[in-house]
């Protein structure tokens, strides 16, 4: 009988202990699905002092927060946080770490990217500009240390509501260019910070048809997958000055076939190679299929997805753009994918910057209208 007692107490003490761990390990889990980005505040922005300081306050985080969001990913660039000598700039780091402080006090989780660094922009081939970060041993060096310098500051929030995103949209020549930067950045931020979980995006803008190049660390169960997503471009950058899609002006529709042959037939031929692609049929299906590979490689690595970048230039049209929407959260809910808009008050946003109000409720409503944490 004594022997019984003992097992029974035993079994009950191991059984508690399993789920401590549980409960334990739960609570340190980064849990996302519906974010929206801070965008051209703490990047892209020159704005500064008190205009920079009034973009996003505490009304902003409890307006996401009441709209259904759980998650924000906050972009920050390298010359808002370091001067050109490597100097910290302490006004950037005070309204990044107070605008924490209120995610953590309204439930709000949070993604830090570090959206552009002095030797790799995105966009810089388009621009003229070059990037030396894949070829530069110093530059990769310098990466890291301002990992480790944000690492040291951001370490105090809990892993289950700050994440890291180490850079964001990589443009390497050689996907392996990529995949060993990678390897670098995650071996160190590894040893100073083992449960944190960090973002990891696809090469050449977080695209897509790359996932099948990228490598990921293994063993690490503490990563999510990270992918951008606007296609069909000739609908979600409609116009936009920026990109050579936009410089078609004609009808467009979705789902269906996007540009009749009848407004294809009278483009210039300039314009034609680049809306080419978008002369056959687009549905949820087609999204599907784009998507695809990025879902399999998450799949075979058992760890999140999230699509970090998607949404519509205010430009666009309207109708078709909604439908577009309800078609990725469709899309997004049915595979289980985490998502973040871009972006929240710029021109892909649905609130005025000036705190006027919505810009675009029609679009909140739709991305709302699917599934939430937990759901």
């Amino acid at each position: 009988m004594k022997k019984l007692s003992f097992f029974l107490v035993s079994l009950m003490v191991i059984v508690a202990s399993c789920t401590q761990k549980t409960e334990e390990a739960q609570s340190t889990k980064f849990e996302i699905k519906r974010g929206v980005n801070l965008s051209h505040w703490l990047s892209q922005s020159e704005v500064r002092g008190e205009e920079r300081a009034k973009h996003i306050d505490e009304g902003d985080i409890q307006r996401l927060k009441e709209y259904g969001f759980d998650h924000v990913r906050i972009p920050i660039d390298e010359e808002q946080f370091w001067d050109e000598d490597g100097k910290k700039l302490p006004e950037a780091w005070d309204l990044l770490t107070a605008t924490l402080d209120l995610c953590q006090k309204h439930d709000l989780r949070a993604i830090v990217d570090l959206h552009i660094i002095r030797s790799h922009y995105f966009n810089a081939v388009n621009e003229g500009g070059a990037n030396t970060l894949f070829e530069d041993t110093v530059a990769q060096n310098q990466l890291i240390d301002m990992w480790k310098q944000l690492s040291g500051v951001l370490n105090k929030y809990p892993t289950s509501h700050v994440a890291y995103e180490f850079m964001n949209e990589p443009v390497a020549e050689d996907p392996d260019q990529w995949n060993q930067l990678i390897a670098k950045v995650h071996k160190a931020l590894r040893t100073l910070e083992p449960q944190r979980t960090l973002v990891i995006g696809s090469n050449l803008w977080q695209s897509v048809g790359t996932f099948k190049d990228l490598k990921v660390p293994e063993n690490d169960p503490n990563l999510i997958l990270s992918f951008h997503f606007y296609e069909p471009f000739v609908l979600t950058h409609y116009t936009a000055w920026w990109t050579p899609v936009g410089r078609y002006t004609g009808k467009v529709e979705y789902p269906g076939v996007m540009v009749s042959k009848e407004d294809f037939d009278n483009q210039p031929d300039s314009i034609k190679k680049d809306i080419e692609i978008f002369t056959h049929e687009w549905n949820k299906d087609t999204l599907q299929a784009h998507i695809q590979d990025a879902i399999d490689v998450a799949k075979k690595y058992n760890l999140q997805l999230i699509c970090g970048e998607w949404g519509y230039y205010e430009k666009s049209p309207k109708e078709q753009s909604l439908r577009w929407v309800k078609d990725m959260i469709a899309v997004f809910d049915e595979n289980n994918l985490a998502w973040d808009l871009w972006c929240y008050d710029g021109d892909f946003g649905f609130w005025n910057p000036d705190d006027s109000g919505f810009k675009d409720k029609e679009m909140l409503d739709a991305i709302t209208s699917g599934k939430g944490l937990g759901e």
